[in-house]
Formats: C-alpha cells, structure tokens, sequence
C-alpha cells in the first residue's frame, strides 16, 4: 500500500481546522501545529465563572457554509451535536437621539419600521434594495466564493464577467443604498454592516450589500454553548478522521529545501523538526510570510498593504441582566461618516464611536448563571499600522472607550446602574491581538477588503514562492469571516487535491478533474488587459 502524503497545518482557526479535516478526508495524514492552548483563534471562548464569551465572531451568517463543511466531510451540524439558534430581531440599531430600529428577517416587521421613517414608498425601495443585494450576494457566492483566483488571468473567465459591473463594483455601498433610501437614518442602517469586513461603506465596492441582505433574507444565528461548538464539531471530525493536534506548539519557522525551493515540514519554538509533504499556513498571512518562511519582496509588499480595522473589545460579567438590550445592539454615532474616517483614515479611535453590543445570554442562557448577564462590546478602532494607534496609552484610550460605551448605552436605552453591575471585565486591545494571535498591525480582518485587495489581487490559496505551501485564512482569497473563511478551506483543500492529482471526495458526480480553464475559455489576454486598465482608470478617477 502506498504511503499516505502528509500535511502539516500552521493554525488551529476555523480555516485551519476545516482544511486539516478535509486533507484527512481525502487521504492525507494531517497535523496541526497551534501556538496558543486552545483551538479556533479569535473564533475561541473566554470563561469566567459561568459566564461565556466569544472572543471574536459572535453572529453566524450565511449558514450554507457551515452545512456545507460538515457534509462534506460525512456528516452533519446535527450528527455533531450542534444546535443553532435563530436570533430574532437581528439588531436593534440605536441612534444617537434614543430612537431605535429593529432590524428582522420578518417583512411584516421591517414594513412597519421603514414605514416610519419613509412613509409607504419606502417598503418598495426596500424591496428593491432587497433584490439588488440579492443579486449581490448569489452571484458572489457562483462566481467568487466558489472559484479560486490563482492569477489575472481567474479574472478572465467569460462567466465572472459577464456579471462584474451588475456586482457594482466601482460604486460604494452606501452610495447604492442612497439610491433606494432618502433619509439618513435608513441609510446608515443598510450600511453599517460592512464594518464586518472592515470597510467603510463609503468605501467598500457595492457588492458588499450582500452583508446586510443575508442577515434580512437568511437571519442571523447562534450555536448553543457559543461559536467554539462550531470548531469543536470539526476539531473532533477531523480527529476522527486521523487528524493530530498539538497545542502549545508555536512554529519558528517552514523549512524550505534550498535546492528545490519547496516546503518540507516546520521546525517548532522548541527546535523540534516535523517532516510533511505539503504545509498549510492558517496563521496571519502577513505574519507568516515575514516570520515564518523565507525573505522575499513579495512578504515586503504584502507588510504595506492596506489592513482591515482593529478592535478595543470588551468582556463584562454582569451582576444582573440588562432587559434593554436583545442579543445583537447596534449604536450608530451621531457623526457617521467621521467615525469610519477616524478609524481607515487616521487609524484612531472615533471621539464618538459607532459600536456593537451582543448579549449571548439573552439567545441561550448557558453563557451566563441564572438572573444575570454576559456581555461583549466591540469598539472598532484603527490598527497599529500608523496614525496615533501606534502611539496610544492603551490603558487611557481602553478607558475613554469604555466611559463612552456606558453614558452612550444609559442615555440611549434608559439603563441605569450599568457600571455597578460589571463584576468582572476582560479587555483586548490592538495589542492585544497582535501578540495573542500574531495578527499584523493589530488587524483583527486581516488585509483590507477594498477592491484591489480581492479577487486575483488578494493573496492566492498557492505560495508563489515556496512550493507545497498553501495558505487559508482571512488575507488569502476570498477573504475574512467565518463563512468566507470555510469557503476558502475548500479552495485551498481543492487546490492541494488537483496539484497532487487526486480525487475530491465532496465534487458532484460528474465534475471533471482540476479547475484550469483551457485556452478557448478565456477571454483574449488583450482584452483582460484592457478590462484592467478600465478598473483602474474608473478606480483612480473614483479617488481623484
């Protein structure tokens, strides 16, 4: 019987764990190397006392590809033990002066709220708005989600752009939304969700509409026991699959054959050398690129590309429960625009900050004991690459941030008392990110999403440098979150399977083997050179 090829995966988060699933799945024998003692990165749980906090994602979206991931792999969320909760409302999106909108995937509901502001005419729009970034959403998963952009060349196929100006792709999404909303208030309640992302929306391409449209249209979910089960579903797949995990275990380096330019194993902290055929990197792109595989220009280009926000989040454990606040809370800042300048621009913290609030315990009441609360705020800020971020007094900026929250939550919702009832508060800063999880700069999204750092732009699922070195995670194609991230394990995974030449134990019936479009498929080079020079053409006039 033939050796089975082995592969070493650098990073216990959700790509990482996804992928090592997958590799053993279609025959590899698969470790993971994880610096910290716990697995799922920022996707992990902070405890206290029997309270329960996410640490980083705290909303599931578009839940296609969680059902996707487990199916592949022979099983199922519910064969793992995984119960999802719906959330309902979505958010209640407070405004600076106490009034609130309840966003839901109920029409009936979201008739009465936009009618409020918009009067009758309004609830069409949003209808409208609706099947624009539905549009949106449907044609990123075929056409992006779902495809790898291995070169310029990916952006070429016939089928992508056919569709790439329905996309809107040189337009902002909160200019499309000013197309369907009249009032500020709406339109900053359809647009503020590409902070998930970390964009402004008046910078991020319109297609980012599909954000808010997969809340409204799919709902926003929750696991029982915190978005940990999630990892700990395919952690323990995985394991059943052969997967070998080592915590503790932090990677000095990838080592790479001098002769053959090629990635042979990791050599860990402790000087520990472990061979594999095939290395995956889930840690932070950029991170890994300058710290853990040879020097090249490109890992010096990739330090200079625009990074995505960073974050002061909080972990209160409440005394008692705060009935004011549903499990997801939005509060918008009276200066909307300014905020998002503050952070993507100067890379600092808003003097009045747009923030989000979430209350696991109000969805399942296992995060916190009987009668009280747990709550995470996130407070998004710039990252570490510049601006008076890099200067800050963390302790004074965490401090500022955090009587903000509070006299902001009092004055808006009518909650009194809320400083008496924080028991015990957690606090991560930019450098706190950065030093727990290797983040560049603090970026908790990883490189930005703006239009030329996507796509072919972005940093693709191959090392161009080091053969049989793949990379998954946040700052590779097609980018960050949850989903997008379990998107981009099997773009990664099925890259691997075709570069060996081997079988992909989920493809349909019928799929030929490998990806590569043939020559006849493409569309002529001149013409993508001329497609290109438009996008950059319209992009520059944009910024001009």
């Amino acid at each position: 019987m033939a050796k089975r090829p082995s592969a070493i995966v650098v990073g216990a988060g959700i790509g990482g764990v996804a992928s090592a699933a997958r590799l053993a799945r279609a025959g590899f024998d698969v470790t993971v190397c994880e610096k910290n003692d716990f697995t799922g990165g920022r996707c992990s749980l902070i405890d206290y006392e029997g309270y329960r906090f996410d640490q980083g994602p705290s909303l599931l979206l578009l839940p296609r590809f969680f059902e996707e991931v487990f199916r592949d792999l022979g099983t199922s969320i519910e064969s793992e033990g995984i119960e999802i909760l719906k959330c309902e409302p979505n958010y209640n999106i407070w405004f600076h002066d106490g009034h609130c909108f309840s966003a839901s995937t109920d029409l009936a509901s979201m008739k009465l709220e936009i009618e409020k502001w918009e009067g009758e005419a309004g609830f069409q729009h949003y209808l409208s708005f609706l099947q624009e970034s539905h549009r949106h959403l449907e044609l990123s998963v075929t056409h992006v989600l779902r495809k790898n952009f291995t070169s310029l060349l990916s952006m070429a196929r016939p089928s992508f752009l056919r569709h790439i100006l329905k996309l809107h792709p040189f337009e902002s999404v909160y200019g499309r939304a000013s197309r369907y909303f009249k009032s500020e208030r709406l339109r900053r309640v359809f647009t503020f969700a590409t902070m998930y992302i970390g964009l402004s929306p008046y910078d991020a391409p319109g297609i980012y509409s599909l954000l808010q449209y997969s809340e409204l249209a799919e709902g926003i979910w929750y696991p029982r026991g915190g978005f940990h089960r999630i990892i700990e579903g395919l952690v323990a797949v995985g394991e059943r699959l052969g997967v070998k995990y080592r915590l503790n275990a932090p990677i000095n380096r990838v080592k790479v054959d001098e002769h053959s330019n090629r990635a042979t194993g990791v050599i860990l902290s402790s000087g520990e050398q472990l061979k594999a055929d095939v290395v995956v990197i889930n840690a932070d792109l950029v991170y890994a690129t300058n710290h853990l595989l040879p020097d090249t220009p490109r890992a010096e280009r990739l330090s200079k590309q625009p990074a995505s926000c960073s974050s002061i989040s909080f972990y209160w454990a409440l005394s008692r429960e705060i009935p004011e606040l549903q499990a997801h809370n939005v509060f918008l800042a009276d200066e909307y625009r300014e905020s998002f300048d503050a952070i993507f621009e100067r890379q600092d913290m808003p003097e009045q900050p747009s923030f989000y609030v979430n209350v696991p315990s109000r969805v399942d009441k296992t995060a916190s004991p009987p009668g009280t609360d747990a709550v995470v705020v996130l407070v998004p800020v710039g990252h570490l690459g510049g601006g008076t971020t890099s200067r800050k007094d963390w302790h004074k900026m965490v401090e500022t941030a955090r009587e903000c929250v509070i006299s902001t939550l009092e004055a808006r919702t009518g909650v009194t008392g809320l400083r008496d009832a924080i028991i015990k508060e957690i606090v991560n800063t930019p450098e706190t990110w950065k030093t727990h999880f290797n983040l560049d700069r603090g970026a908790i999204l990883g490189l930005s999403h703006s239009f030329f750092n996507v796509l072919s732009f972005r940093p693709s699922t191959r090392n161009p440098d080091v053969a049989a070195c793949y990379f998954v995670g946040s700052s590779t194609h097609p980018g960050a979150g949850m989903p997008i991230c379990l998107a981009g394990s099997k773009l990664t995974v099925n890259q691997i399977l075709e570069d060996w030449s081997m079988e992909k134990p989920w493809a349909e019936k019928g799929t030929p083997p490998g990806s590569a479009l043939s020559a006849n498929a493409l569309v002529p080079l001149g013409l993508l050179l001329g497609i290109l020079c438009m996008l950059v053409s319209v992009e520059l006039a944009i910024k001009i």
